[in-house]
């Protein structure tokens, strides 16, 4: 993909979407964290309907520190890991409290400090909560990046270089939504819906499919 090609194809992306947000439901910055922290290997939806119940119970970090491991675990049984991931949240709700006044830090280095997030959770926090032109690389960017030519790369750290490379600045801070949407709804993993795709025409796959039929 040329630099033209990515320039036109967010261009097309900004214009029918202006101001992408996250799928996940959040009122804080702790919901946020707590939300992606969740989010491993479990849809937004599943999410969205674990952290309504939980949230309403319990959405500070001394809150859920009060839960327990088995209050914890009853709110998020539905998704999964849950048991895993319940304990790394109290951890990081002690965390949180012990070392940074029960705030969630800024610093991409204090947040992958925090048990059960790594560098993709920190990105999302970073960009969503804190406006910051960070890169989460989840399946759907991966597939997109590599699909399109917009960023090949054989690692999730490779596409986050190369898209943070070649994205144009002005398009930089709402990347990420725009990449996950197109994955998530247009781009798809087994059936990909090319034929109503807007931005085919900057995309590798898409010009040799049209090329092919031609």
């Amino acid at each position: 993909m040329s630099p033209q090609q990515i320039e036109h194809f967010f261009a097309t992306l900004r214009a029918a979407n202006p101001a992408p947000q996250t799928e996940l439901e959040f009122a804080s910055v702790f919901e946020l964290l707590t939300a992606v922290l969740l989010s491993a290997q479990a849809t937004d939806v599943g999410v969205n309907k674990a952290t309504k119940r939980l949230f309403a119970a319990a959405n500070t970090p001394a809150q859920i520190l009060a839960l327990g491991q088995d209050g914890l675990e009853f709110h998020i049984k539905t998704i999964g890991l849950f048991r895993s991931k319940a304990k790394h949240l109290l951890q990081t709700c002690r965390m949180l409290i012990d070392l940074h006044g029960g705030e969630v830090p800024r610093s991409r280095a204090e947040l992958e400090a925090l048990p059960g997030v790594g560098r993709k959770t920190a990105n999302v926090v970073l960009n969503v909560a804190f406006g910051e032109p960070t890169m989460a690389v989840d399946t759907h960017i991966f597939r997109v990046s590599n699909r399109t030519g917009l960023a090949p790369g054989k690692t999730p750290l490779a596409v986050e270089l190369g898209l943070l490379d070649r994205i144009p600045e002005a398009y930089l801070v709402d990347a990420h939504h725009w990449l996950i949407l197109h994955g998530r709804y247009v781009c798809q993993a087994r059936k990909p819906l090319c034929t109503v795709c807007a931005v085919i025409d900057d995309c590798d796959t898409g010009r040799l499919l049209k090329s092919a039929s031609a």
